[in-house]
């Protein structure tokens, strides 16, 4: 017994210079974790004589005492803010935490549309969050270039990324020979529809523009509603445009505009908003696009009141489950069989603040969300499409399959209208877009108003 006095009077004594010296020390304080760890003070032998035998007994002693760990947080802002995203993104991050204590990921998700505003002040903070989710394209080719993303190109050649990954993710990913950007999953857009609607309506997908606008018509005659769509945060109208001058003027032509190699008031971008006033004339849009986001304009497509919706394949993820084995696809519609396809599929990622507080944390995030196994979880969970090669194409369903032949047979991928043209051009254009959704008669007032602000924007790069 006295040693085990003696070893807690060592103990305590350890504890009061401890605290002695972090007192007095003039380092910041660590981010600290601490936990409670059971450890062996002392075994004791207690030896018990009897007649004609012994008896030892093996008595151990325990205590719990309190252990501070010195861990690097790492800092990660997410956009994926519905559910089943949220879901997926909260996974990985107890994945990558019971992988490595050491340096646990700090989780925040923020509203999609709130994050899209918030990012520049995310960005400029000092200290900033050291990993954030983001767009492929010149949606991070702005920051690129203003210095506010870091050069993870030392990650690209550690994971070998550089042969795992297809030459066009890698572009994505490279400004001036440098890696910046780490595409993890992708996922095509179509015209998305209910089976059920179409078969008990005699309605085939329609392949072209004609055939589109007859069947609006015959959906309207049957009092369903065509095509749904919300447009209370705009972006879901740039789809429109973004086809609509693929069909019509081909791919190039639409990746030069977006690039300001081209002019709005080019009267081949007045045919554009000629077509999509014909959807107009037709009746072939939910009324009051503008009063429901995105998700809220699925409630008529779930119930079957509304056929059709463009959209990208992570409408699957809000789409009721007792409806979905009822969804189907088809490609938007050809207006011109001379034209080249284009297709928009959109790549999403990661990238790292240029101002961390701890890259090095950051960059073993990033090591892992790139990895197979993470993105084998993103295919499994969420049916998006990995960029990893080695994941096992045997994972895909059907529906992904489809999705993977639609963008085959493009002769021109681009991003998506926001992401393919700069921050200031997509905002005033998706102003355009619903200043023309309200009033089509006005296209010559917003066109000249596109162009002068495009003269604006391309004249300072």
């Amino acid at each position: 017994m006295k040693r085990y006095a003696k070893m807690l009077s060592i103990l305590l004594t350890i504890a009061v210079l401890s605290g002695l010296a972090i007192a007095c020390g003039a380092q910041p304080t660590p981010e600290t974790v601490t936990k409670v760890e059971t450890v062996v003070v002392e075994k004791e032998k207690v030896v018990t004589q009897e007649v004609e035998k012994v008896v030892t007994k093996e008595v151990e002693k325990v205590v719990e005492k309190e252990v501070v760990k010195d861990v690097n947080p790492i800092i990660y802002n997410s956009y994926n803010g519905d559910p089943e995203p949220r879901r997926v993104d909260e996974m990985l991050v107890q994945m990558f935490n019971e992988q490595h204590p050491e340096t646990p990921v700090q989780h925040s998700i923020i509203a999609h549309e709130d994050f899209k505003q918030a990012i520049r002040a995310y960005l400029v903070a000092d200290p900033a969050p050291d990993v954030m989710t983001w767009f492929a394209g010149n949606r991070a080719r702005f920051f690129i270039d203003k210095g506010l993303i870091m050069d993870i190109s030392d990650v690209w050649e550690s994971e070998g990324w550089n042969e795992d990954y297809p030459k066009g993710f890698q572009a994505l990913s490279t400004v001036d020979g440098k890696q910046y950007f780490l595409p993890s999953s992708w996922y095509w857009w179509a015209i998305f529809y209910r089976k059920s609607v179409f078969e008990e309506n005699g309605i085939t997908p329609p392949e072209t523009w004609d055939e589109l606008l007859a069947t609006c018509d015959a959906l309207n005659d049957k009092g369903i509603i065509p095509i749904t769509i919300g447009t209370k945060f705009r972006w879901t109208a740039a789809a429109w445009f973004d086809y609509i001058n693929m069909r019509l003027n081909g791919p190039e032509f639409h990746r030069d505009l977006m690039l300001g190699k081209e002019k709005y008031d080019d009267p081949r971008v007045r045919a554009v908003f000629d077509k999509w006033n014909e959807l107009f004339e037709h009746n072939c849009f939910i009324d009051n696009a503008a009063a429901y986001s995105w998700q809220d304009a699925l409630d008529p497509f779930n119930r079957g009141e509304a056929a059709m919706y463009l959209m990208g394949q992570f409408i699957l993820d809000s789409v009721a489950e007792e409806v979905k084995d009822d969804v189907d696809f088809f490609r938007f519609p050809i207006i011109d069989p001379n034209v080249p396809i284009g297709e928009d599929a959109p790549t999403d990622g990661f990238f790292m603040s240029a101002n961390a507080r701890n890259p090095e944390g950051g960059k073993k995030f990033l090591a892992f969300m790139g990895s197979v196994e993470a993105q084998t979880i993103m295919v499994k969970e969420l049916g998006r499409l990995p960029v990893h090669t080695k994941v096992d194409p045997s994972l895909f369903n059907p529906m992904q399959l489809k999705g993977i032949e639609l963008i085959k047979g493009a002769d021109l991928v681009m991003q998506f209208y926001d992401r393919d043209t700069t921050p200031e051009m997509a905002d005033a254009g998706m102003n355009g877009f619903m200043a023309f959704w309200d009033d089509p008669a006005a296209i010559d007032d917003i066109l000249a108003d596109l162009e002068a602000t495009r003269q604006e924007v391309f004249a300072e790069e």
